[in-house]
């Protein structure tokens, strides 16, 4: 299951979740309650599985502010987190294969090993980093 990380200041307001590569498994998991914008599962799939062909129906959302994913390709990053009063709840590796979602927590992450790639996922639109973002004084 993966690690989920709860604000300190706002009771029960889900800032993250953490799923580490050495828990994908057969069994699908999701990493995101179905109230987040974005919706991330993960399963170990066999050989010769397919699904039924599909498309995604035409439905309004409404979006108020911006979720945040990192899946880690190859290499690591030392991926930091703050609660919504700015103030660091969370340092952590991740490592090849793990994913972050972050839904509310202030993020930032330094790189630690040469060609490091990760795929970075965002719901949009996107309108600009003045508009989309606030940065955390102090913080790099």
């Amino acid at each position: 299951m993966p690690e989920k990380i709860y604000s300190n200041v706002d009771d029960g307001l889900l800032l993250l979740a953490i799923n580490r590569r050495s828990e994908i498994s057969e069994n699908r998991i999701d990493l995101c309650p179905e109230d987040q914008l974005l919706q991330i599962s993960t399963k170990s799939l066999p050989k010769d599985m397919s699904f039924r062909p599909h498309k995604h129906n035409r439905l309004r959302r409404e979006t108020f502010t911006t979720n945040e994913a990192w899946i880690i390709l190859k290499g690591s990053v030392e991926a930091r987190f703050w609660d919504i009063d700015d103030k660091l709840i969370l340092k952590t590796i991740l490592n090849e294969g793990d994913c972050a979602v972050v839904f509310h927590a202030g993020h930032g992450f330094r790189v630690l090993e040469e060609e490091t790639i990760l795929y970075e996922v965002k719901n949009g639109p996107y309108y600009g980093q003045l508009k989309d973002k606030s940065f955390i004084e102090g913080e790099e």
